[in-house]
């Protein structure tokens, strides 16, 4: 569905850390981490803590640069991933792809608040995506009486 509406809208609905998230729930949907609270909660904790590390180092309005990261951007990285690790375990919102999330916006691949309501709304559409998918294929594969 996001890679859909990121086509139609041209605006950033795919982003590489939604891959694994999807692996998890597709694989896994038992697993902890793929529960539909723990993707969006872990998601937005990600995000949100990758702002705040941006803000905190003044890397808001600066362009990503993935080949020659500074002290600044080395910063902000590690503020980005304490404030994840340590907002996903405070809240029991465990979701590891969510470490990703949180590394793109830290390194400013996406860094406006509008990208990051894009994100959110990504990560809920898939996560509701996936739930009834998993939902379906629950139903479709009990045995026949």
């Amino acid at each position: 569905m996001p890679a859909l509406i990121a086509c139609l809208t041209r605006e950033p609905f795919v982003f590489p850390s939604l891959g694994p998230t999807i692996y998890l729930a597709l694989a896994t949907p038992q697993a902890p981490a793929a529960s539909p609270r723990r993707v969006v909660v872990g998601h937005a904790i990600s995000a949100v803590s990758g702002y705040l590390a941006l803000t905190v180092t003044g890397l808001t309005r600066a362009a990503p640069d993935l080949t020659h990261t500074d002290a600044r951007r080395a910063l902000a990285v590690i503020i980005a991933l304490a404030l994840t690790t340590g907002g996903m375990l405070l809240t029991d919102a465990s979701h590891p792809p969510g470490g990703a999330t949180t590394l793109i916006v830290a390194l400013g691949i996406l860094r406006t608040p509008s990208h990051l309501l894009i994100l959110l709304v990504a990560v809920v559409t898939t996560t509701a995506t996936l739930a009834a998918l998993n939902r379906v294929y629950r139903r479709a594969a009990r045995p026949v009486a």
